[in-house]
């Protein structure tokens, strides 16, 4: 049953880089989308809780467990919730293919959508070179990051004051730096291969906190984005149909609520299995 009679019921629910535990973290928005949104099956797809900021000094705002009660109060009204480490929370990867309290614990996944249609689920993080052989560096760009985003709060400040709408440094300069770019494009094709590689249609992953939508030789790539700056998650219709939710720019465009949606009916739950 929806908190909100007008909530959007969907299937699936897949979210990934919400890094709780940082001041980066959107998470009153992140609580305002659960509110709106309903899911027989949540994937959390990643660096949902910032391990590495964590140990490097406790931040922990109310806010922040609003969002895990929300996520718990989920699973205790009947939906699956399943949680995909990534090299934020890392920690988990010692607990993998157990259950906590509802909760199921796994590296990878193959979700079954409605239409039939098999995607795998990954963070994305086992395929970045970088944080794999050379995790100081990604450490350093961790960093480098968390400068942009602080620059980001205080030159939107401004912007707000002079009537003008968000603007994301980090993100502009994904698109802009060379590198970036084909860091970007190569990522997509590597974890389009992997899912062919399994036999799967398509791949949803996180990691790289640049939401997509797109087919990559005849695979479909869908990334989650991340819940920082872009604040988008991806979903489920009862058709099998997959939605990328741009969140941010519907509250920006003052039409933030799925009220109003048409509501498809409930189906059965879907089928998932590990992958080795």
């Amino acid at each position: 049953m929806a908190d909100d009679p007008d909530a959007l019921r969907v299937r699936t629910l897949f979210l990934s880089d919400t890094h709780l535990g940082t001041r980066g973290c959107q998470a009153e928005m992140l609580l305002d989308f659960l509110r709106e949104v309903d899911a027989d099956e949540i994937y959390l797809v990643g660096d949902i809780v910032d391990g590495w900021k964590l140990r490097s000094g406790w931040y922990w705002p109310q806010s922040h467990n609003d969002v895990v009660q929300k996520l718990l109060r989920k699973v205790r009204k009947g939906a699956r919730l399943v949680y995909v480490p990534g090299n934020h929370d890392e920690f988990l990867r010692d607990f993998l293919d157990m259950h906590f309290g509802g909760i199921e614990i796994h590296d990878r996944l193959v979700h079954e959508a409605a239409d039939g249609r098999r995607y795998l689920v990954l963070h994305g993080d086992q395929f970045d070179l970088v944080v794999r052989h050379a995790r100081w560096l990604a450490l350093l760009g961790d960093g480098a990051y968390t400068a942009a985003l602080f620059v980001n709060t205080h030159l939107n400040w401004v912007r707000r004051r002079l009537g003008l709408t968000y603007w994301s440094l980090s993100a502009w300069a994904k698109l802009k730096v060379k590198n970036a770019v084909n860091f970007i494009g190569r990522f997509e094709e590597v974890l389009a291969a992997e899912a062919r590689r399994v036999g799967a249609d398509g791949v949803i992953c996180g990691h790289i906190h640049h939401a997509a939508d797109r087919e990559i030789e005849g695979l479909r790539y869908v990334n989650t984005g991340d819940w920082v700056e872009s604040c988008t998650a991806v979903v489920e219709h009862y058709d099998g149909r997959l939605e990328l939710i741009r969140f941010a720019d519907r509250i920006r465009a003052g039409t933030s609520s799925p009220a109003g949606r048409e509501l498809l009916p409930a189906a059965g739950a879907s089928d998932a299995r590990a992958v080795a």
